[in-house]
């Protein structure tokens, strides 16, 4: 039986981890707009891969479903790279949540359900979780382990409290990573492996938007002031990506890799750290 590689998010990232994993695969690329799933697909067909393309809404359940179910027609479903999602920069705190949190923890449901034994997949998550400061473990768990559906209705996720997209794309992040925690137990029954990536700035159309807007500054200081003193690569997080999706990665499901070039280990220890 084909297996299927679902890749949500057919930007840069995206591309680099399929390119790495999906060789003998057929590859289901899945944009909001379907139109740049096109575009990307043209890229990786012209490179020898099997690709087709679907719209997707990660905010909306039945549009997730529908993927899912799409891909299960096309085959056997051995791996979901999740990338889709907006910056502070691109949205109001109300729109990140539902589609970087809740839009991520239906995903994680949804392929949940349909991954096959063996499968895996990759959430990518963002350095920004990683500068958040602490949460009760209260709101830890809530944020791991409350339905989907209900997560927007937490008082401390209300409008009324995340006025700012940076804090809510923070929000966000952090949950993906302790979303992917909980659900590598449920998807671990059914014999598959799910992880999260944090990448730091990383040099993709998006990072170029950033760099060159409101947020430039900041983002010009965290590459100056971080070890490896430039952004990162797709292909770094590519190659990551094969790893925790790949033989080699085996033993490793329900972690988050930070790769941010030492912007955390700064922001926390070093010449980033806020005065």
């Amino acid at each position: 039986m084909t297996q299927v590689v679902v890749v949500i998010g057919a930007g840069s990232i995206g591309q680099a981890i399929a390119r790495r994993v999906s060789a003998g695969r057929h590859v289901l690329l899945a944009d909001l707009r379907e139109e740049g799933a096109r575009t990307a697909a043209t890229i990786l067909a012209d490179a020898g891969f099997a690709v087709s393309t679907a719209a997707v809404d990660v905010a909306s359940r039945e549009s997730v479903r529908e993927l899912a179910a799409q891909a299960a027609r096309l085959g056997e479903l051995w791996g979901v790279i999740h990338a889709a999602g907006v910056s502070p920069s691109q949205a109001s705190p109300a729109t990140i949540l539902s589609v970087d949190l809740y839009g991520t923890a239906v995903v994680l449901e949804e392929f949940g359900k349909v991954i096959a034994p063996g499968g895996s997949g990759v959430v990518i998550a963002s350095q920004s979780g990683h500068r958040l400061p602490a949460l009760t473990p209260e709101q830890d768990e809530q944020l791991a382990t409350t339905p989907a559906d209900d997560l927007l209705a937490l008082p401390w996720l209300s409008p009324q409290r995340v006025t700012d997209p940076l804090n809510a794309y923070q929000l966000a992040k952090r949950g993906n990573v302790l979303r992917v925690r909980a659900e590598a137990v449920r998807w671990g029954r059914r014999g598959a492996r799910i992880n999260a990536i944090s990448p730091g700035i990383v040099m993709t159309p998006l990072a170029r938007d950033e760099l060159s807007g409101p947020r430039g500054e900041s983002y010009r200081r965290m590459i100056e002031g971080c070890a490896a003193k430039r952004a990162g690569t797709p292909d770094e997080v590519g190659a990551v990506g094969a790893l925790l999706m790949g033989p080699d990665g085996g033993f490793i499901t329900g972690s988050d890799v930070l790769m941010d070039g030492g912007v955390t280990a700064s922001y926390w220890y070093g010449e980033l750290k806020p005065s």
